[in-house]
């Protein structure tokens, strides 16, 4: 059995992934933001839940628990850094105030979590980094422009960090979840006041719909949780875990709409070379 820490385990995905790796026979320390959770996560499974009050953001109290986790709890074999939450807004509209603290918790905050327990696995030469990303990391909708833009830069952070780490025996895998029955578009969820009648049309029936939406989408949280206790236990699991039959229609519209630009303008991108092929020196 592992020692797995989860971030964000209040509610929501967090919680399910908690509760699948108990169920599974796994330790699980979940961060929770408020002390009023913690007793909650604690009677998951007294003795094997183990509640840290933490605030993603603030990199040091990271850094502080996962020593403390290290030394108290055992040594980590799982994180999953899912502590986020979601924005909408037409990009207009949206403060930028709001867009960096979109950026501090789904992007910064992951980051801490992953660098805090990074030299650890590393010096044991395994272990698992995980982070909730979206299929809003790998294709974008309106109205959820900065939420789409922290996922997208924590994909490229944790593919990037997956070729620097798999070396030294450590996983690295990006989970994008499509919609989930979970209070992510409810009290998760931030919306920026509408200001701007000319986004009515486009951003009404966006909005609308999302909430309508709430309490009924596709994807079960405990058949998600179920997916990530499995590929937890792979030796080779993979770098990007798609959740729900949405996501993978939606991401794969999305990608295809990407190879297409690529297409049909491959001609001119490549008139941006030296006509000879020479490359351009390095200093």
């Amino acid at each position: 059995m592992r020692t797995w820490l989860i971030t964000g385990v209040s509610s929501g995905l967090g919680r399910a992934f908690a509760r699948g790796a108990l169920e599974a026979g796994h330790t699980v320390v979940g961060t929770v933001r408020n002390p009023d959770d913690l007793a909650s996560f604690e009677a998951l499974w007294p003795g094997r839940a183990h509640g840290r009050v933490l605030d993603v953001t603030d990199d040091d109290a990271v850094f502080s628990v996962v020593k403390d986790v290290e030394s108290t709890v055992g040594p980590l074999d799982v994180v999953i850094a899912n502590a986020g939450y979601g924005l909408e807004g037409a990009f207009e509209e949206t403060p930028l105030s709001e867009v960096r603290s979109q950026f501090a918790t789904n992007v910064f905050g992951a980051a801490a979590t992953l660098q805090a327990a990074l030299p650890f696995l590393r010096e044991r030469r395994r272990g698992h980094l995980m982070a909730v990303t979206s299929m809003g990391g790998l294709m974008a909708v309106p109205g959820m422009s900065a939420y789409c833009a922290s996922k997208f830069a924590l994909e490229g952070m944790l593919e990037s960090l997956g070729k620097e780490v798999s070396g030294f025996g450590i996983h690295v895998t990006a989970i994008e979840p499509g919609s989930f029955r979970t209070d992510w578009a409810g009290r998760s969820m931030i919306r920026a006041e509408r200001s701007i009648a000319d986004y009515d049309e486009v951003f009404g029936p966006v909005r609308e719909a999302r909430r309508k939406a709430d309490g009924h989408q596709l994807g079960d949280p405990a058949r998600a949780a179920e997916a990530v206790v499995h590929i937890a236990a792979l030796d080779s699991p993979p770098a990007h875990l798609v959740l729900g039959s949405d996501a993978l229609r939606l991401i794969g519209a999305g990608r295809r709409a990407v190879d297409d630009d690529i297409r049909a303008w491959e001609k001119l991108s490549r008139t941006t070379d030296f006509p000879d092929g020479a490359q351009i020196p390095s200093t």
